[in-house]
Parts: C-alpha cells; sequence; structure tokens
C-alpha cells in the first residue's frame, strides 16, 4: 500500500468491490481491507440478484419500466421510512449500475425473465445464470486483479484514524493506514448477537446464516463519530432453509404456487409476503415447517443451480398421494389433505384463500407432490449508518463526516423502519453497488477537485 492512498476500502463484498473498481477507474490509488480468510461477505451467499430499473436489457426483453414505478413498488412493500431519498437515489442508479457491470466490466449477468420476486411489479431483476453471488462476486474480484488493486485478505481494521474530526484512514495490526478517503463496505451487525436482540428482537432467535463478518464495526465506527443510524431495526430473514442441508430453498418453488405448512399439515400464514416478511411467522409457529409443491413448480426451480444441488443431497421428499406424503415427512395426513383441497378451491377460483393469498401461478397443486423440511434464518440486518445520496455517512442533523463513505450493510438500507417484511428481492445487492460505485466516483472527485 502506498503512504497515501486516495481511498481505502474497507470490505471486499460487492460494495467494497464496486467502489474500488470505480475509484480506480476514475483516476485514484486504492487498495482493500478484508478481516476474514476470503473476500465476498454476503454478497457471496445471496442469489446475486440486482434490480435494474429501466435498463436497456428490459427494454430489449419489452419491459416497460422506469425509476419512478421502482420507486412506488419499494413504497408499497416498506412504506416511507429514514432513507426515502436513498430510495429514489438508488432506483434512478439501479438501471445503469447493471449495464456497467455487464457492458463495461464483463459481468457474467442476465435479465431473470422466468419470475419477479417479492416486491417487483415487473421482471427487473439481473443476475448471473447461475442465480449465486459467488459468480458475481468472482467477476468483480477478478476485474479487482486485472486493475492490480491490492486486497489484503485476513487484514482487520481495528479503528478508524481521525484528526480534527476528519478520517484519514485505519489502524492495521497496530498500524496506520493512510487514506485521504475511507469507504465503510463492512456489512451489517446480524453477526453480533447482542445488536440483533437490541434493534431486531422478533428475529433474534433464529440461526444466522450470513457471513461471519457482519459484527457491526461500521456501526460502531460511525457512532463514535456522531453519526446518525438509519431503519435499525429492518433486515431481511429468509423464511425457508433446507434442513440439515443448510441451502436455500429457493422461493421460486412458493411463489410459483407452493405453500408453507406447520407439523400440523396446515399452513400459518399468507405466502405472499415473500421469503423475508414470511420468516417471522416461520419463527413463531415453531423450529421447522415443511414447503409443499409438486413436480411442475420442481422443473422450474431446477433450473436454479442451488435447488438442484440441494434436490441432488435428498432434500425433497416425494409421494403421489399427501397422505403419503405426510407420512413421510411427519406430518398429520388429515391435516394436510384439507389443507391442500381447501387451497386449490381458492387457487381455482372457488372462494378467497383463508389467509388472503392472491398469487396462486401455477395452483392448484397436483401429484406428483414434494416437501422440503425448512427452518427459518436471520441474513442481513438492513439498518446502518446515515448516508446521502453521495454516500457520504452523515449525522443526524444531514452534517457529513469528512472523508467518510459507507454502503452496503454498513450502510442505512431502504428495507423500512422495521422488521421483514419491508424486503424487496435485491435490496441488500442493490445498496451495496450503487452506493459503493457512487462512494468510489466521488470520492476521487472530490480529491481531484482539490488539487
Amino acid at each position: 500500500m502506498s503512504d497515501m492512498l486516495d481511498l481505502l476500502v474497507i470490505g471486499s463484498g460487492a460494495c467494497g468491490l464496486a467502489g474500488a473498481i470505480a475509484a480506480h477507474d476514475a483516476g485514484g490509488t486504492v487498495a482493500i481491507l478484508e478481516g476474514r480468510d476470503r473476500p465476498g461477505g454476503n454478497s457471496a451467499l445471496s442469489t446475486g440478484s440486482i434490480p435494474g430499473a429501466g435498463s436497456r436489457y428490459q427494454r430489449e426483453a419489452g419491459i416497460e419500466d422506469s425509476p419512478d414505478r421502482m420507486v412506488d413498488d419499494l413504497i408499497r412493500v416498506a412504506g416511507h421510512h429514514d432513507a426515502d431519498d436513498l430510495t429514489r437515489m438508488i432506483a434512478a442508479e439501479c438501471g445503469p449500475l447493471c449495464e456497467w457491470l455487464i457492458d463495461d466490466l464483463g459481468a457474467r449477468m442476465e435479465l431473470i425473465t422466468a419470475y419477479r420476486h417479492i416486491g417487483h411489479s415487473v421482471e427487473r431483476l439481473h443476475a448471473p445464470k447461475s442465480r449465486r453471488g459467488q459468480e458475481l462476486v468472482d467477476d468483480l474480484l477478478r476485474f479487482v486483479s486485472d486493475r492490480g488493486i491490492p486486497i489484503a485478505i485476513g487484514n482487520r481494521a481495528e479503528r478508524l484514524l481521525v484528526e480534527d474530526g476528519r478520517v484519514t484512514g485505519a489502524i492495521v495490526g497496530g498500524e496506520p493506514v493512510c487514506a485521504r478517503k475511507v469507504l465503510l463496505a463492512t456489512n451489517g451487525f446480524a453477526a453480533d448477537p447482542a445488536l440483533v436482540a437490541e434493534h431486531c428482537p422478533e428475529i433474534a432467535d433464529a440461526a444466522y446464516f450470513g457471513a461471519p463478518g457482519s459484527t457491526g464495526d461500521a456501526v460502531r465506527w460511525g457512532q463514535s463519530l456522531g453519526a446518525g443510524l438509519g431503519n435499525m431495526g429492518a433486515y431481511q430473514g429468509y423464511a425457508a432453509v433446507a434442513y440439515p442441508q443448510g441451502q436455500l430453498l429457493s422461493w421460486t418453488t412458493i411463489e410459483k404456487g407452493g405453500v408453507i405448512v406447520g407439523k400440523s399439515g396446515r399452513r400459518f400464514g399468507n405466502e405472499d409476503l415473500g421469503y423475508s416478511g414470511f420468516a417471522p411467522h416461520v419463527m413463531k409457529q415453531g423450529a421447522f415447517a415443511w414447503a409443499i409443491y409438486d413436480a411442475r413448480i420442481h422443473a422450474i426451480a431446477e433450473a436454479e443451480e442451488e435447488y438442484a444441488e440441494m434436490s441432488a443431497m435428498g432434500a425433497v421428499t416425494w409421494a403421489v398421494t399427501l397422505a403419503d406424503l405426510a407420512n413421510g415427512v411427519g406430518l398429520d395426513p388429515d391435516g394436510l389433505e384439507a389443507m391442500i383441497d381447501a387451497y386449490n378451491a381458492s387457487a381455482a377460483g372457488q372462494g378467497h384463500d383463508a389467509f388472503g393469498r392472491t398469487a396462486f401461478a401455477k395452483a392448484p397443486l397436483q401429484p406428483p407432490f414434494a416437501a422440503v423440511k425448512v427452518k427459518p434464518g436471520l441474513f442481513h440486518t438492513q439498518g446502518g449508518l446515515l448516508v446521502d445520496d453521495k454516500a457520504h455517512v452523515c449525522k443526524a442533523d444531514g452534517r457529513i463526516i469528512p472523508n467518510l463513505f459507507a454502503g452496503g450493510g454498513a450502510a442505512v438500507g431502504i428495507s423500512g423502519l422495521a422488521g421483514a417484511k419491508g424486503y424487496a428481492s435485491g435490496n441488500g445487492l442493490i445498496t451495496a453497488l450503487v452506493l459503493g460505485r457512487k462512494a468510489g466516483q466521488v470520492a476521487i472527485a472530490e480529491i481531484q477537485a482539490d488539487l
């Protein structure tokens, strides 16, 4: 590392990698610190899905979309919150971001037209063909390597360097690393049980399935400088982690008409809430639940690499009759048969669903039937340091903390004020990538303007 970097990036998930690439390409000197033994963080564990409202790929596919429509979608899901201005900025920037990733950098991604996922009124998610965030991270790491940007793996920043209220770098291994600007890309606080219990108590008892580096460093460092916090009660949960495999059961199985049931064989909520919003409902009804769907839905989900692997690991139980399915996985046969009969009737338009579900896709379900045992989990928090539309970390009154930027889980998210129901698919990655890229661009532009 040079004696004085232009930008020091702390964290090597999508936010940090995008910020480093953007800063380098704007003419800056950059280095990345990663406290863990491998890069990627929560970005590598995601599906790699990025909303891109108004992208050229949508236009080519004949899909009408716009930033305004995306804002309306996000507000419908999350309501108004501490980061409304950020929601508007991210919606405006996400289409160009996808074009930058794919066209300019060469990321192996495509527009998804097979599904929309929760929170989106049109097909606007862009993702790797594998539907794995690790593929996106691998691409970003390749772009970083091609540029000669150094990444110091296993080097945890201990604290920020501050002089007269201005951030000037970080302490690593007891030694200073000096920089004109610093980007906090350390993710959130979901791996810190005390912070989760304080800010997200409803999910505090759930198993954590995210990256171990999400320990809340950015929150603590920012608070020590007087930074404001926003949307601290929001988080992304997942209602259906396959047990004991530990892999995500693709929510496509539910969106395409599947249901979630308890040990009684009966449903306990409206699955239209989505994989995050439905997680606390699973938490409340018991330690485990079961996803029930059919072979037609299985065939759709099997196109996703992680689902195919999970299926190959024996996670899916099959049966021609519901009674045999129930007996095979330990559910009440009478309860399951009665529930599916009622659900199928609603899906066929013969009365309203008991829980208010309106999206049935391929339901009524038909044999052969599939079941997967699942449990809920916490994946990442959606609250953090207040930032402005240029990714500057701000105090509660809006004043910026000089030289300090944040993005991704380190920054305030766009998933509402509290709970899991405000999370729309891609909210985590889009906050990481848009704010990371913005921070890199703005940091170098400010340095060049001062020269």
